[in-house]
């Protein structure tokens, strides 16, 4: 396991890694998730074997410190993991980013493009102020200390034992200021950042969530959208071949 300071009071963001060649793919997970637990079954493929892999759990989340002075931003979390890939000797490394981690991956192209040489992104939030029905929507409804009180709860009930298994390990606080924060979105906003990147960028999108909106201006800047078949929001659980094979650059 290794770590980075990224708040210049001790505060550690973590991450576990398999040696291999460069450029490195970093796995970045979604809201109340783990990077391992989403994604070490993809990296281990034979398909893309031999290529160095990061696992890194964003601030709040996973293994990674959650302190309670820390913001959550979508910027805040972005500049924390710059501060990981930055720690690896990361240039130019390819993200592999999951929903909420998708936005903290774009905004991190934005603030940092030294730091990445490409994306692929599964169902990352694109604009502010999600349906209600998004998790981060709901979690965001709560004030922050009702939510830390008994809303942690509440939520965990209603979310299903798979996102629920990971959920539980993420602090209440941090979780609650993420989505927050994600809700409110970046500045510039993070459809408008990825439209404006010079990067090759890969989108994918679970058939069973529907259309992508604004999929033929995204198309048009350049981002190949993919609608994986069979899948809905987590595409590489539920469809796992054809994200091995975007991740690869086959699809």
């Amino acid at each position: 396991m290794q770590q980075a300071e990224f708040d210049g009071k001790g505060s550690r963001i973590r991450w576990t890694e398999v040696p291999g060649a460069e450029p490195a793919r970093v796995y970045v997970h979604g809201l109340g998730s783990m990077s391992a637990v989403y994604h070490a079954h993809i990296a281990a493929r034979p398909e893309l074997a031999g290529r160095r892999s990061l696992f890194v759990d964003l601030p709040g989340h996973g293994i990674s410190d959650r302190p309670e002075h820390f913001g959550y931003t979508l910027e805040e979390h972005a500049d924390a993991l710059a501060a990981a890939l930055d720690a690896a000797g990361l240039g130019g490394a390819e993200l592999v980013a999951h929903s909420m981690g998708g936005a903290v991956a774009i905004v991190l192209a934005h603030r940092r493009p030294d730091l990445v040489s490409r994306l692929v992104l599964t169902e990352a939030n694109l604009d502010p102020y999600p349906p209600l029905t998004a998790g981060s929507s709901g979690i965001a409804s709560y004030e922050e200390d009702d939510f830390v009180s008994g809303g942690h709860a509440r939520v965990l009930e209603r979310v299903g034992p798979q996102w629920a298994a990971t959920m539980r390990l993420a602090d209440p606080r941090a979780l609650h200021r993420t989505a927050v924060g994600l809700r409110r979105g970046s500045e510039p906003v993070m459809r408008a950042i990825l439209e404006g990147l010079a990067v090759e960028r890969v989108y994918l999108q679970g058939e069973a969530s529907g259309e992508l909106e604004g999929a033929r201006a995204l198309e048009a800047a350049g981002v190949r959208v993919v609608t994986v078949p069979g899948a809905g929001h987590n595409v590489m659980f539920d469809n796992p071949d054809a994200f091995v094979a975007a991740v690869a650059g086959r699809d």
